[in-house]
């Protein structure tokens, strides 16, 4: 719902959905066959690359001077991992392809929206900001046996702004719920980023 309702639709009121998801995507048939040839040879460090497809087609549109549009009335269905082994396998190809298409799409982005750069900035250090409060938290921990109160008090409350916006927005209680996604986040999913972004190739 956050990917597709909030990020996803703000990036389309400046005509350039910045990844196009999968499953849930359609492209006029013209637009895709000029491109297919490029899409069909993804490569990356000069390697064949088989991840992020779905995102490697979106900068090539963009690329070619395409538009992409979110639209919400949209219903598709895909199947989503419900065990942790592959969901974390599916968030490590994502957070492989976020890196690699985001250093790609660099290019475009002086063309698009300045809006579009920082969103792009945003998505990029938010994880970033996370990871280095996380670790001055540990840090502090360690070094003076005192509790990062206020790393954790920040982090709490972050995490709850944003689940009350989309609680509100959806009309949905049920998104508070997703605060429990933060320690997720922090114990699995910043780890499993700092790999991806070391084993990128």
């Amino acid at each position: 719902w956050l990917a597709c309702n909030e990020e996803r639709a703000a990036q389309a009121r400046f005509g350039a959905v910045m990844c196009c998801c999968g499953p849930c995507v359609m492209y006029r048939r013209s637009a895709l066959a000029s491109l297919l040839d490029q899409y069909e040879s993804q490569y990356f460090r000069g390697k064949p690359s088989d991840f992020g497809e779905d995102r490697h087609l979106t900068i090539l549109m963009l690329k070619a001077g395409f538009r992409t549009e979110y639209v919400p009335s949209a219903i598709a269905a895909t199947v989503v991992p419900n065990k942790l082994g592959p969901y974390l396998r599916q968030q490590l190809r994502w957070a492989r392809s976020t890196f690699r298409d985001t250093l790609l799409g660099l290019r475009l982005l002086p063309n698009l929206n300045r809006f579009l750069t920082l969103d792009v900035v945003g998505q990029n250090l938010g994880p970033l900001l996370l990871a280095l409060s996380v670790l001055t938290g540990l840090a502090q921990l360690a070094l003076t046996g005192t509790a990062p109160w206020l790393a954790a008090l920040m982090i709490v409350a972050m995490t709850m702004i944003r689940c009350s916006v989309v609680a509100l927005r959806a009309r949905q209680l049920r998104f508070l719920g997703f605060s429990l996604h933060t320690f997720i986040n922090i114990f699995l999913l910043l780890p499993l980023k700092a790999y991806a972004l070391c084993t990128l190739s």
